[in-house]
Order: structure tokens, then C-alpha cells, then sequence
């Protein structure tokens, strides 16, 4: 088991800041996504946290001890690369098998912990093939295969699902979040997808910019987003935004105007908001076709039919054209 504390972690390259001071505690067990835009600076905080990039300035610190200066083989720590790094010449076997004989582990215990790894990933009738043999999937497996037979202390994966067509990534989402209650292992994970951090993750960290954004679990991200960028990062389809002028507060919540449109909405009035010009953020889902408080007249622009639900973008008053509404059936 493996505890991490990223305190003030900073990283340049010249005079470009590309993390801003990162503070962030992973405890033990946990599975944390890190997640945001290209650029944001995810993958180089996990190159950080694995010994690949040196850090510019903080301390990181696994299980009480500061690592900046330990060499990767020496941290606790398995990584998994988005191109998966198999050895085309080398079995399942001896792909899986690699780290330990690095550490020159004598053979029956090696064997046993490849044994193990391949039963746990259902890779026990693909042993004596080599990489070239397996699916995208497969080859995935033996990636994570390797990783599971050094018994880290917390397991990273960059992006490991992106080379993946959409049906292998949601099989194998499936696999890793079972991989994860199995082990009971500290894993941290990197995408730019918000599908995978919000369908596997204990806890999301946003980060945009080079600084976190928002951390909590997934539902509450989703439900009180920290600020406009989460609201809009979090959730598919993307949150509407619209501009609107607040009216007034009371106990009920606040008044807002919508071109000339008013309606009172249930959230808590912040001070000195009357009369300020305010962003309203509106998911698709929660938009109805027929009346409410609030009624928009559109023009549908692009109909997508998903089958159980139908996702329509939409002219908004001749302003937004990508007015977005997720609707149920055709």
C-alpha cells in the first residue's frame, strides 16, 4: 500500500511554469484520476511522481519518505504507458516476467508471481505467444501484467486506454476498476477523457493550467463544480453557459434575467451579487421540451440519436449554436 503527499510541487522548463505548486495527498487504496485539458500538465506530474522528470522546486514523498532525489527503481513504483513498451521478440511470459529478472529473482518465485499476475488478468492461455499475437486489449493486460509482479507501492498509468477503439476502452475500464478492488492498491491515473475519470475514479483532481482546479469525488464534482471551467469539464455533453443579469437575492435564491426572461433559481446568493452580470450553467439532461420557468425558443441544428436518449444542438435567439439538450428516445 502506498501513501503519496505532492506538497508545493512546481515545474519549468526555461522560464515556462508548467506546474504551479501542486499540493495534493493520495491516501492508501485510493484510486485518483488526474484529469484535464492537453497541456495542463497531468503527464508530466505523473513522469514527476515516477522519477522520469526531475521537479523544479516541492518535495514528493511516498509512504513518509521524500523521494525527489531516488531514482525510479528505487520509489515503489509501477508505471503504465499509453504504448504499452512490450518487447515484440519476448512471450507474454518473459515480457510480464522482465522487471524481476532485472532483479535476478530466483525462478520458482518467478514464476509463481507470473503465474498470479496472468490469472488475474486472464492471460493464462496467452503466455507462450509473443505481443504481435494479442489484441490492443491483451497487450494492455500484459503491460499491467508487469507492473502487478513488482507489488508497487502505487501503481501509475499515463493514458493507458487511449490507443483503444471505444468497445475496448469500456471493457477495459471495467477490468481496471475490478483490478483496483482486488488489489487494494494506490493508483493514480491520467486522461484527457472525463468519461474515464468519472466512471472510475474514488477521487478527480482537475487540473487546468498546471494547478488543480477542483479535487473531490466524481458526484460531487458534477454536482458543485468549484468554478465555470470544472462546470464545463465535468459532465456530456459539455454544460450550456449563458449570460445573464441578477435581479435581486432572497431566501428563496436568486433572481436572474435572461433577456428579459426572469426566473428565480434555488442556489445560495453569494454578497454583492444583485445587479452584477453572472454566468448560468445549464446541463443538456436537465433541460424539457414544453414549459418551465425559464423557456428558450430554438432552432435544432444537429440531431444525434443515441437510441435510449437523443442529444440535440440547437440556435439560441440567434446567439449560441451549440445550445446542447440531452432528451429521452427519438
Amino acid at each position: 500500500m502506498g501513501q503519496l503527499l505532492l506538497n508545493k510541487v512546481q515545474k519549468f522548463y526555461g522560464d515556462y511554469e508548467v506546474l504551479k505548486g501542486v499540493q495534493l495527498e493520495v491516501r492508501n487504496g485510493e484510486f485518483v484520476v488526474f484529469v484535464g485539458p492537453s497541456g495542463c500538465g497531468k503527464s508530466t506530474l505523473l513522469r514527476m511522481i515516477a522519477g522520469l522528470d526531475a521537479t523544479t522546486a516541492g518535495d514528493i514523498i511516498i509512504n513518509g519518505v521524500r523521494v525527489n532525489d531516488l531514482p525510479p527503481v528505487k520509489r515503489g513504483i509501477a508505471m503504465v504507458f499509453q504504448s504499452y513498451a512490450l518487447y515484440p521478440h519476448m512471450t507474454v511470459f518473459e515480457n510480464i516476467a522482465f522487471p524481476l529478472r532485472v532483479e535476478r529473482m530466483e525462478e520458482e518465485k518467478l514464476k509463481a508471481k507470473v503465474e498470479n499476475a496472468a490469472r488475474i488478468l486472464h492471460l493464462e492461455q496467452r503466455l507462450q505467444q509473443k505481443p504481435g499475437m494479442l489484441s490492443g486489449g491483451q497487450r494492455q493486460r500484459v503491460a499491467i501484467g508487469r507492473a502487478i509482479v513488482r507489488e508497487p507501492k502505487i501503481f501509475l498509468f499515463d493514458e493507458p486506454l487511449s490507443n483503444l477503439d471505444a468497445a475496448l476502452r469500456a471493457d477495459m475500464r471495467i477490468e481496471l476498476a475490478k483490478l483496483h478492488r482486488q488489489l487494494k492498491a494506490t493508483m493514480i491515473y491520467v486522461t484527457h477523457d472525463q468519461v474515464e475519470a468519472m466512471t472510475m475514479a474514488d477521487r478527480i483532481v482537475v487540473l487546468d493550467s498546471g494547478d488543480i482546479s477542483q479535487t473531490g469525488a466524481p458526484l460531487e464534482l458534477y454536482h458543485k463544480p468549484a468554478n465555470q471551467f470544472v462546470a464545463g469539464f465535468i459532465g456530456n455533453p459539455k454544460m450550456n453557459f449563458l449570460p445573464v443579469t441578477c435581479k435581486g437575492v432572497s431566501a428563496n435564491g436568486v433572481e436572474v434575467d435572461y433577456q428579459g426572461q426572469t426566473a428565480v433559481l434555488p442556489v445560495t446568493p453569494r454578497d454583492g451579487m444583485a445587479g452584477k452580470a453572472l454566468t448560468l450553467g445549464i446541463r443538456p439532461e436537465h433541460i424539457q421540451l414544453g414549459g418551465g420557468d425559464i423557456v428558450f425558443t430554438v432552432t435544432p441544428t444537429v440531431i444525434e440519436r443515441l437510441g435510449a436518449n437523443t442529444v440535440a444542438y440547437a440556435s439560441l435567439n440567434g446567439e449560441s449554436e451549440n445550445f446542447c439538450a440531452m432528451l429521452p428516445g427519438s
